[in-house]
């Protein structure tokens, strides 16, 4: 009995320990992995800390956007996700969503461009009228190279352009429809604090995206919108089989003081919370889910 009431953390609930070698293209697919992540759908049970507020996931198809999406649904949320063109696994979070018994609109498109960014906000407002959260997550994230001159202007231009400037447009368009109470919540990386020279042009839009919260905290919480982030560590998602290659892949995580890589699943809750009125005092911080990695 004691151990099902603190289960060890250094194993993943209901998840396999270690990963098979493999390799995907560019965007990468959640399907397609194996195994496939765990974002919850056995394990999250909501609590109603969300009920029928509005939010924007952006990069909400797989990954922690999915399981962010579906934490939310069951705690009572209403959603639109945006993803750039992995269609199969947007339907699937589109499944999950609704199973839960809530609204999921899906809208395909390149964040990386302002029009698009006014477009999934525009869906959220003109289908239900408000936004309470949104949840910048989006990223993209190149394959690892072995020499600094291998990040070619064309990638680093990018890789700022979707995982930076994308979040100056969302909040852009998104403020005049976010009224005190509303939350903000941006995702950054560990890779941020601990940068990765094989993904440096990556690593260094998530430190970008740290001082863009902290900053952007500054000025908003006075309008009554906290503004945080989260900073995940090694997570199963498909950003590590299309980035890294098969040997890599097959030790994903292993170097955390866990000793394994994360889960999705064990990532939402923090979205939760920050976006709950649980967390109404907390505003302009970066919380780390590293697998006890310290940020800093």
């Amino acid at each position: 009995m004691a151990k099902d009431r603190n289960p060890d953390p250094r194993k993943a609930a209901g998840a396999p320990q270690g990963f098979p070698e493999q390799q995907q293209r560019t965007p990468g697919s959640e399907a397609a992995m194996s195994p496939r992540p765990d974002f919850g759908e056995r394990s999250y049970r909501g609590n109603g800390r969300l009920v029928d507020r509005v939010a924007i996931v952006t990069g909400g198809d797989s990954g922690i956007g999915r399981a962010v999406a579906l934490a939310f649904a069951r705690e009572g949320t209403h959603l639109v996700i945006s993803y750039l063109d992995e269609h199969e696994d947007a339907e699937e979070t589109k499944r999950v969503v609704e199973a839960a018994g809530r609204t999921c609109l899906t809208v395909a498109g390149d964040i990386s461009e302002d029009a698009q960014c006014a477009r999934v906000v525009e869906t959220a407002v003109d289908r239900f009228g408000r936004l309470d959260v949104l949840v910048n997550n989006a990223a993209f994230q190149g394959r690892a190279v072995e020499r600094f001159e291998e990040l070619d202007a064309a990638r680093v231009e990018h890789t700022f352009r979707t995982n930076v400037v994308a979040m100056f447009h969302m909040v852009r368009h998104a403020l005049p429809h976010l009224q005190p109470g509303a939350t903000i919540i941006n995702t950054s990386s560990i890779q941020a604090y601990h940068p990765n020279p094989s993904i440096l042009d990556y690593a260094a839009t998530k430190g970008a995206i740290r001082t863009f919260t902290q900053g952007l905290a500054k000025e908003l919480t006075g309008r009554g919108i906290r503004v945080n982030a989260v900073a995940p560590g090694p997570i199963w998602t498909p950003l590590i089989p299309q980035s890294f290659g098969p040997e890599r892949v097959s030790e994903h995580g292993k170097n955390a003081p866990l000793g394994r890589a994360g889960q999705p699943a064990e990532v939402a809750p923090v979205f939760v919370f920050l976006a709950s009125d649980e967390s109404r005092y907390v505003s302009g911080e970066v919380v780390g889910v590293t697998g006890g990695s310290p940020l800093a």
